[in-house]
């Protein structure tokens, strides 16, 4: 199994490669530390896995997984990340990524990840799965500002430091008409009723918005 790991740290890379190498039947054909060279060195080594970091410098390791899957879609690609946010390992299997793995799992549990992606089935870390089911078994949703969405509660958190909605479209690249839209449907979701009982809702928040 030829595995090309991606990662931004020097030293993580050492230490995933010298494990991979003892793992039997694995081999590290290659290593990158962002994703322009992820891609260039999947396209020259073409690796069956690659073992690629979430987060990387300039591009992301999703954009990095969109781009080899595109050039090679036989390839398998697990993500790892110090996060185990839900919505991060739902957008990576939603892109096509064969696993997800938290960089604190036990060797044991990313051979298993590396061996599952190759046998041609996904793999989750337990932690990830659990979260994964958890809104399946009757657990309550989140409500207030937890339930808004990532876009939403930086535009939130922008609002509770005074800017207007030209300002954080400028701050963020996005149109003018896209933040008053996420006023209005966080005024709703929220129970607003006027646009100062949203700049003192986001005041009261706003560490948790940080």
């Amino acid at each position: 199994m030829r595995v090309l790991i991606v990662d931004d740290h020097t030293l993580v890379r050492a230490g995933l490669s010298r494990l991979l190498q003892g793992f039997a039947g694995v081999d590290v054909c290659a290593e990158a530390s962002n994703a322009e060279q992820a891609v260039d060195l999947a396209a020259l080594h073409r690796p069956e896995i690659v073992l690629m970091d979430l987060s990387l410098p300039g591009r992301s390791g999703l954009d990095a997984m969109s781009a080899i899957l595109g050039a090679l879609p036989a390839t398998r690609v697990v993500m790892m990340s110090m996060h185990d946010d839900a919505a991060h390992v739902r957008d990576a299997l939603e892109r096509g990524a064969a696993g997800f793995v938290v960089k604190d799992a036990a060797p044991m549990e990313l051979e298993l990840a590396l061996r599952t992606a190759a046998g041609g089935e996904v793999f989750l870390s337990p932690r990830l799965s659990s979260k994964m089911m958890a809104p399946l078994f009757g657990r309550e949703k989140p409500v207030g500002v937890a339930a808004l969405s990532p876009r939403q509660r930086q535009i939130l958190a922008q609002i509770g430091r005074g800017l207007s909605s030209k300002e954080i479209a400028a701050d963020l690249g996005i149109s003018v008409k896209t933040v008053e839209t996420h006023r209005a449907r966080m005024m709703e979701a929220l129970g607003c009723r006027r646009a100062t009982d949203l700049l003192l809702l986001a005041a009261r928040h706003g560490r948790e918005l940080d």
